[in-house]
């Protein structure tokens, strides 16, 4: 009896990407987060945004960008969505509308904090 043939499933690559953004070379993991925080800049972030659908960021976005930024560079961490609230005023519902993706692949990808998917 013939064995079945092998065949090679989708050819999957986990290598980091490195895209000139902002005027610097930036370093993505492959869903889009930046692998190194401190790489992040305002102009990343308007890029990013207008990649995701999002013509221009408003204050809005920027309150919660900012809060994310400020937040993970003292804690280490992302907040919690309690923390979330309570530093940009917003509902949680609020800030997932303001961002394609929501707060975990949208507002947390634009502020250049890591992928959730990596977070211990």
């Amino acid at each position: 009896m013939d064995q079945p043939a092998e065949t090679a499933g989708p050819v999957r690559s986990d290598a980091p990407q490195i895209r000139f953004m902002a005027g610097k070379e930036i370093v993505f993991d492959t869903e889009g987060f930046l692998l190194d925080p401190q790489q992040w800049t305002e102009e990343a972030a308007e890029g990013l945004a207008r990649e995701s659908g999002l013509s221009s960021l408003t204050d809005t976005h920027w309150r919660v960008l900012r809060f994310l930024r400020e937040y993970y560079c003292q804690n280490g961490r992302a907040p919690l969505h309690r923390q979330l609230k309570a530093g940009t005023s917003l509902s949680v519902m609020e800030i997932e509308n303001l961002f394609p993706g929501g707060i975990k692949h949208g507002a947390r990808r634009l502020a250049g904090l890591p992928n959730p998917r990596s977070c211990g």
